[in-house]
This record gives structure tokens, sequence and C-alpha cells, in this order.
């Protein structure tokens, strides 16, 4: 074969090739509301942990479909939002009409590197995001905040400090830390957490252990609130969530308290199963 028909063959198999691609593509329809959508490791910072993943349900609009966004836990210091999958999988199982959002956060260490507030403004960062792509997303602005531990609290945080303009309907808090000065002040354990995550001493910067503390932003506008907790916790001690009812029944905000006397830091079994049946109904109760 001389060299010229070897040119021709190949430009015609690179021609029939792309005539393919193109008809193979025209094929699959674009993406809509009315079909399921996920986003995996999306990001909404430049920050190789400022990631989260997005799962759109079908028949979502943009007047109805609420959004929930689910927060991991880890002392602030460690963790990954694949540790919140089996909570993902659950929640599209018994609330199939919400998005869900599961996002990452920086995470500090050192006591040197991404210390408070880098969490705070990252769940603050994520949602800005979120919400901005709404229309593209075709759900509502309305939230509900999920979050286990340091997730909790977070979550807490934001719902109580940084939602000015209302979009977080309800929280759920998985025995979240809410007041980090009386954390400190439990143990030497809770210290040596708290400090990996701010790099400070309660004594050398109280502010901002006030400033990251859901227990200060309280209103009588807070959203409603179910809290999970173990009485066994040796991490986040039941007092937290106590000082958290106390708090919310002070201001007059619907609440819920589940508390498992036998549970450490997490629980699974009947007790989880239970947890998300009084979550689903809280859920459905308050954001209606």
């Amino acid at each position: 074969m001389k060299r010229s028909e070897t040119i021709t063959v190949s430009a015609l198999l690179m021609t029939a090739a792309l005539i393919v691609t193109l008809l193979l593509s025209s094929c699959k329809k674009p993406p809509s509301a009315n079909e399921e959508q996920l986003i995996m490791d999306l990001s909404y910072g430049e920050g190789a942990q400022q990631k989260m993943d997005i799962y759109l349900p079908d028949d979502r609009s943009r007047a109805a479909t609420k959004t929930i966004v689910v927060i991991h836990g880890g002392g602030w210091v460690e963790g990954d939002k694949s540790e919140m999958n089996p909570y993902v999988d659950t929640l599209r199982k018994l609330i199939p009409g919400y998005a869900i959002v599961n996002l990452n956060y920086r995470l500090a260490y050192n006591n040197s590197v991404n210390l408070f507030p880098a969490q705070e403004n990252d769940v603050k960062s994520a949602i800005e995001y979120y919400l901005g792509h709404a229309e593209e997303y075709m759900v509502s602005d309305d939230l509900v905040l999920l979050g286990a531990s340091a997730g909790g609290h977070l979550a807490m945080l934001h719902a109580y400090k940084n939602d000015p303009e209302g979009h977080v309907r309800a929280v759920v808090d998985f025995f979240g830390p809410f007041d980090l000065a009386a954390l400190w002040n439990y143990s030497i354990i809770q210290q040596l957490i708290l400090y990996s995550a701010t790099g400070a001493f309660l004594a050398d910067n109280p502010s901002l252990y006030a400033t990251s503390s859901p227990s200060e932003y309280i209103t009588s506008g807070s959203p409603p609130t179910i809290a999970l907790q173990g009485g066994a916790d040796p991490l986040v001690p039941p007092s937290q969530t106590s000082q958290l009812i106390a708090g919310l029944d002070a201001a007059g905000v619907t609440n819920q308290l589940v508390y498992y006397p036998g549970e450490g830091h997490g629980w699974t079994g009947a007790n989880m199963v239970d947890s998300f049946r009084k979550i689903v109904k809280f859920i459905s109760d308050n954001t209606k």
C-alpha cells in the first residue's frame, strides 16, 4: 500500500470514529431536574480538602427541593466525608425528595496549620457556593444541617451564627460540642483536642473560644434543633448537650433531645435506626 493510500485510510478511520462519537453523544439527554444527578468531589475552594459530594434527586424543583448538608467529625483535625456515606445512604432512602451535600473542610494539624476558624469558614464557603448554584441545581434555598461530633459543632455554629438570611430550617446534632470553654474545663483530653484545633489555650485566647461556640449565638430566631447524645460519651460529655437544650428552651426554640444512656461517642444497630426515625420525623415536622 502506498503512503498516500495509508494516510487516506487513516483519515477515513478518524473521521468515522468522530462521527460515531458525535452520534453517541447526541443520544444522551442533557442533565435535567427530572433526572437524578451525582456530583462527586466538587471543589468549592482552592484547597485540596475543600470539596463536596452533591446528590440531586429526580423530580426536583427550585421551589420545593430542600437540601440536607452533612458534616463529618474528627475533632477538627481528622476525618473525611466518606465516613458519612452511611448517613447519606440512609437519608436518601428515608427522605428521597431531598438533595444532599456531603462536605469536607480543611483539617487543622501541627497546632499551627488550618487552625480554627478555618473549619467554620469552610462550611460557610461550601454552603454559599452551593446556594449560589441553586438555580442550576434546581433546588430551593432551604437547608437542614446534620453533623456528628465536630461536624455537629460546625452545623450548630453555622446555623446559629452564620445564617442571617435564615436558609437553615433545622439542625440535626449528633453529640456536637456546644460550649468550647466549658468543654476545655472538662478534662485534659478535651484540652488536648481543642488546643490541636485552635492552637491556643483557653486562658490565652478566650475570645476565640467564645466566637467559636454555638452557645454564644442562640436567639429566638435560631432554627429547630434535634440533639442526639450518648450518656457514656467520653469525648463530648452529656453536659454539653444539656447546655444546648437549656439554651434552646430559654430562647423559646423548638428542640428535641434523643438520649441513649448506655451509648458512647457514636452508636449503631437498633439505636441508630431509632435515631434516624426520630430525625426524619423532626425534619418533616419542622421544615414544612
